[in-house]
């Protein structure tokens, strides 16, 4: 590492950035390419002589961004955000240029300690139980993703129950979770080895806006005990993918623990604006869980990847995931005198992602996170009430956070011709590059999601992405 180089071909990659996102609107959201476009490009093999950063830069110009999708633009409304800032950059820049292995407090205090530290900060503004703090019996861990946090627990869980019922039990052994919940909870299972019939998804539907019903889950634990199958894990989610759901978390939470169940809540999305007083009963129940996860990296102004999981129990994880080779054994892990986040994770290496965190909580401050949750909030409002204001159009589910569903109505009054109709209507609304949104199914309905969440979006462009779809949906409705 040459520190002038450094310093050198830094400047021009910041200035590279930072032109990017001063021109991001020039460029089509969604990526027009096609399949195989890149190969074509570049060359089959590597250089055999250095380049100067300017060829590379060029290229990037020329040939990649052509082909990113660009999740920062303003325009912008698809998913849920993954959402990037000054503060996360440059907390990845320091990250980056530290480049530490952090998997044992001794291998860089400063990073396990941080992390402790920075989730005790976050686990505060969210006003969890105590039982989440690292002063107590459980404490917080840096995940890459909600998916790897729900593995985790669920292995946790998993390994508790099959130690008080024997490991010959784990063909009986059931997870619950809503229709609505993350597909991430089922790849869990097919990890953790549960049986495929034994993931129970529940059906949902729109007459309790697609949340999981306390008696649909008390009867079918009340089916599977019956049967002679053994309960052992609940995923409740604050802010479901497709409509930004939120289940009933007490009522679920004493169901779960009447019943000896590992009670989870994924609110990867919706926990962000939880740090609003006026947002915070969203997440009424949670002391009643065992686990909470929710994604900084989504709406949090994070840089991807940090997703922010706290457990009750921190022994649960340690005792699923630890291992403790001779070459890694030292002084500090053997009095069991820190935290060793290795065992709290499915891999041994980790980034000190902390840092990126740390920056956003200090350079932005609580009071202007909180009104640029509230800001998108009032976006995907006004949102609504556009949509709300053409008869042509129907507001699916109530909005709640940020997210509007709405479709286009037919005027055949047919599911299959209303169906095709706002497919229709998606594709060529992204093809035009103009804004870029994506799609559910609810109740066996194609239904359009709006999410407001970029980190750049104003009023202005809430409007003009409203107007897209008006002139697109005026010309599909012409030719029906």
């Amino acid at each position: 590492m040459d520190s002038e180089q450094l310093r050198e071909y830094g400047h021009q990659m910041v200035d590279f950035i930072a032109d990017y996102y001063k021109t991001i609107e020039t460029f089509p959201v969604l990526s027009q390419v096609q399949p195989g476009y890149l190969k074509q490009l570049l060359p089959d093999s590597p250089p055999t002589h250095a380049e100067p950063l300017q060829n590379v830069l060029h290229d990037v110009q020329a040939k990649i961004l052509p082909g990113v999708t660009h999740w920062q633009s303003p325009n912008f409304f698809a998913y849920y955000p993954s959402s990037s800032s000054v503060a996360g950059f440059l907390g990845e820049m320091l990250s980056a240029g530290l480049n530490i292995v952090g998997f044992s407090w001794i291998t860089s205090p400063a990073a396990t300690e941080l992390e402790m530290i920075v989730l005790d900060w976050l686990a505060k503004l969210l006003k969890l139980p105590e039982d989440f703090l690292s002063s107590g019996q459980g404490g917080g861990v840096i995940q890459g993703t909600a998916s790897e946090a729900v593995v985790v627990v669920l292995v946790a869980a998993r390994d508790m129950v099959l130690k008080r019922v024997g490991r010959n039990a784990l063909e009986k052994l059931v997870v619950y979770a809503s229709d609505q919940t993350h597909s991430a909870v089922q790849k869990a299972c097919q990890i953790a080895g549960i049986h495929p019939e034994n993931f129970r998804a529940l059906k949902t539907n729109s007459s309790t806006n697609y949340t999981l019903s306390p008696d649909t889950l008390t009867e079918a634990i009340s089916y599977d005990i019956a049967i002679g199958l053994i309960p052992f894990f609940l995923c409740a989610t604050v802010g479901t993918t497709s409509s930004t759901a939120v289940d009933p978390l007490p009522s679920l939470g004493d169901i779960a623990k009447k019943n000896g169940i590992w009670f989870h809540i994924d609110a990867a999305y919706a926990g962000s604006a939880c740090i609003c007083p006026e947002y915070r009963h969203y997440i009424d129940g949670v002391e009643l869980a065992d686990s909470f996860n929710m994604n900084a990296h989504k709406w949090f102004l994070t840089n991807f990847d940090c997703s922010a999981l706290w457990v009750k129990d921190r022994n649960a994880l340690i005792q699923s995931l630890s291992t403790n080779p001779e070459y890694l054994k030292n002084k500090a892990s053997q009095t069991n005198t820190v935290v060793d986040y290795k065992d709290w994770q499915i891999p041994l290496g980790r980034r000190f992602r902390s840092l990126k965190l740390w920056m956003v909580l200090r350079l932005y401050g609580v009071e202007n996170l909180q009104s640029y949750f509230r800001n998108h909030i009032k976006l995907a409002e006004k949102f609504e009430t556009l949509v709300a204001r053409d008869p042509r159009f129907q507001v699916v589910t109530p909005r709640i956070f940020s997210l509007v569903c709405f479709r286009l109505l037919s005027p055949e009054n047919t599911e299959e011709e209303g169906n095709k109709l706002n497919r229709d209507l998606l594709e060529n609304v992204n093809s035009s590059g103009k804004i870029f949104i994506s799609h559910t199914v609810l109740s066996g309905k194609y239904i359009l999601r709006f999410a407001v969440g970029a980190p750049l979006v104003e009023e202005r462009h809430v409007i003009e992405a409203w107007e897209v779809i008006n002139v697109k949906a005026s010309d599909l409705l012409k030719t029906r």
